[in-house]
């Protein structure tokens, strides 16, 4: 049967430079973690934040929340790293740590670069959750940005597929990272697939845009464009979960990461009601000004001076050009004469 349309996979996914290998997935990660930094840095300046703040504050986010990821991922499926997965006779422990092989959790990476996040604002005096309202598109939009890492893996598709925009897997050797060749020296495709790697990707993309609309739309309260994204992407991964067809841990016939969405859907919920009507408030704790509160508008600066600039000197011009007064002679006012005053007793002034 000819195969009529299909998005292909890359058949690498790991190239050197020398003796240092450069694989696809750390690109798109890094490439995820600068764009979702720049765009932070944009919304932290429009509520009169400093770029220095979000540096600051996404070096120990970004730390923690590699870590996070990747030890939900290890928790999460624990039988990858520690049993032994045919055709391998004994199991490799020692994988866990090789986090450019792939393997991030979300969620983990959400939990715990919240802490890192956390440290840095209490040590930058910086509101967590204006920091959290700042870095909530930055944050989904990284998300899709390193969902392709995964296309370069050939990892995380769903169930197969006649659809046109079905997924070409290929049989990929997990030493190199590249796709193994037939005679005819093309990848071997083991079957065509659903593409959520895809689905999320715009899915998160999407989500990114809707949020920077949301929060320049209405007023959402304290915290709530954070709540919004974390409310959205879990609806638009429940879908995806469905999907997907990969090895998962399983609990009541869901997997685990639906019961984490779930969960974190309900607080995601609970936090934007309460906080609804709640202002934002100012973004620094430590009694610090916001850059955009320090600055008077021009056009406040003109109502102040009546339309003109005080500067409090006279206008220029040519003395001769300005006709002279005369001053006006002031009349004579008579005053009535002081009538004397007797010196006092010394009774008197003893009084």
């Amino acid at each position: 049967m000819r195969v009529l349309a299909s998005i292909p996979s890359p058949s690498q996914s790991v190239w050197h430079l020398g003796p240092l290998p450069i694989r696809a997935y750390a690109l798109c990660i890094v490439l995820g973690i600068f764009v979702a930094v720049w765009l932070t840095i944009r919304r932290w300046r429009a509520v009169g934040g400093v770029d220095e703040d979000i540096w600051d504050v996404a070096g120990w986010a970004i730390v923690f929340g590699i870590i996070g990821g990747r030890v939900y991922h290890v928790i999460t499926d624990p039988e990858l790293y520690f049993k032994a997965v045919p055709p391998d006779t004994a199991a490799h422990p020692q994988n866990a740590f090789k986090i450019w092989d792939g393997g991030l959790g979300i969620w983990g990476a959400v939990a715990l670069g919240g802490v890192g996040a956390w440290i840095g604002c209490r040590r930058k005096g910086i509101r967590l959750s204006s920091f959290a309202d700042a870095a909530a598109p930055g944050i989904v939009l990284a998300q899709g940005i390193g969902r392709w890492g995964n296309w370069f893996n050939n990892e995380l598709y769903g169930g197969p597929t006649s659809l046109p925009w079905k997924l070409a897997i290929h049989r990929v050797d997990v030493v190199t990272g590249s796709s193994l060749l037939d005679d005819n020296g093309h990848a071997i495709v083991i079957g065509y697939f659903q593409p959520t790697f895809l689905y999320e990707s715009i899915w998160d993309i999407a989500l990114a845009f809707f949020l920077i609309y949301a929060s320049r739309r209405w007023t959402l309260g304290r915290g709530n464009v954070f709540a919004l994204y974390v409310m959205l992407y879990t609806v638009g991964r429940a879908w995806i979960e469905a999907l997907r067809e990969d090895h998962a841990n399983h609990i009541l016939g869901l997997r685990l990461n639906d019961w984490t969405s779930i969960i974190v859907f309900v607080g995601a919920l609970i936090w934007f009601l309460r906080n609804r009507s709640v202002p934002s408030g100012p973004i620094y704790t430590d009694g610090r000004e916001a850059s955009s509160a320090e600055a008077t508008p021009p056009a406040e600066e003109s109502e102040s001076t009546g339309g003109q600039e005080t500067t409090g000197e006279e206008p220029a011009g040519d003395p001769a050009d300005t006709p002279t007064v005369p001053p006006t002679p002031t009349p004579a006012v008579p005053t009535a004469p002081t009538p004397a005053v007797p010196p006092a007793t010394a009774e008197q002034r003893h009084e």
